[in-house]
């Protein structure tokens, strides 16, 4: 917290005295927050915020670099990989495949190798915290799924849009992926890839228009751990507890991120928006065939 106040007061160019006049407190509360002798209380984390909300981007870089900074300084044993958990009231007993049930890969323990989609993720919630995290990966049976329209229709399973063909081998393929792997890999769906993704499955935009965004928008990958034996493996390398003047910072670049990522793919969705096939054409497709 005393860095990220310091560096608050530095991108507005102010004293200890100026800036602690622009929140009513003294030059003193200021130097013993900046000292890390105390921190701002609640409100006071909200007068920062409010003095400073149009500068989220380069603040909310910051944080993201200081997340980075935790993670670099973690030295791993060979053969495991770093990644990235965001829990909305933090990790109690054994790590376990206990997400809810509809999420892009169905229930698992949910890691990405980007820190900030599980940092706005959190970011609503008071008691939030984040966790870096460590799995050896070659361990286990794992199944990675390119960011395409297989990618697409495996989300679309496990959200139950496809019970219509229940009976299918197209269905079952999906069913078996569960039972096959430890691990499934895949792209990370955020807030601007559920809106593209709605849009496919309320048949508005083709797959190919589903698969142009998803290339466009470059979004990271999610590890998704599927069974205990794959759970007991991860180990908690880092848990940083979020303050509340960073969740306000990260809630305001989430939003940013929603808008412009939805504004952008809702162009690229345009430009191919007659190439491809419907959801519904897909899923008539797969029934006639089987």
């Amino acid at each position: 917290m005393d860095k990220l106040i310091r560096k608050i007061r530095e991108e507005l160019h102010l004293s200890q005295t100026e800036f602690g006049e622009k929140l009513g407190v003294s030059f003193s509360t200021v130097n013993r927050w900046e000292n890390g002798k105390s921190v701002p209380n609640k409100m006071a984390q909200i007068q920062i915020f409010n003095l400073t909300k149009d500068r989220y981007e380069t603040i909310s870089e910051y944080i993201y670099d200081r997340i980075l900074g935790a993670a670099q300084s973690i030295e791993l044993d060979e053969g495991r990989s770093l990644l990235y958990h965001g829990s909305k009231s933090g990790i109690i007993g054994n790590i376990s495949p206990i997400s809810r049930e509809k999420c892009d890969f169905g229930r698992g323990f949910y890691m990405g190798t980007i820190p900030e989609q599980p940092l706005t993720l959190i970011s609503d919630y008071e008691k939030a915290k984040f966790y870096i995290v460590s799995i050896g990966v070659d361990k286990f049976r794992k199944i990675i799924l390119d960011t395409d329209i297989e990618w697409a229709m495996f989300v679309a399973f496990n959200r139950g849009k496809m019970e219509s063909v229940k009976d299918t081998a197209f269905y079952a393929k999906y069913t078996g992926y569960r039972k096959e792997a430890d691990l499934i890999i895949g792209s990370i769906a955020d807030d601007r890839m559920f809106y593209v993704l709605d849009n496919f499955f309320m048949g508005n935009i083709t797959d190919k228009a589903l698969v142009e965004s998803m290339s466009a928008l470059k979004l990271g990958q999610q590890y998704v751990a599927l069974t205990d034996e794959a759970c007991s493996d991860i180990h908690i390398e880092k848990e940083i507890v979020l303050s509340e003047l960073e969740r306000l910072y990260l809630r305001e670049k989430a939003e940013h991120n929603r808008q412009t990522g939805i504004s952008y793919a809702g162009e690229i969705c345009k430009k191919y928006r007659r190439e491809g096939l419907y959801f519904d054409e897909i899923i008539e497709k797969m029934r006639k065939e089987n």
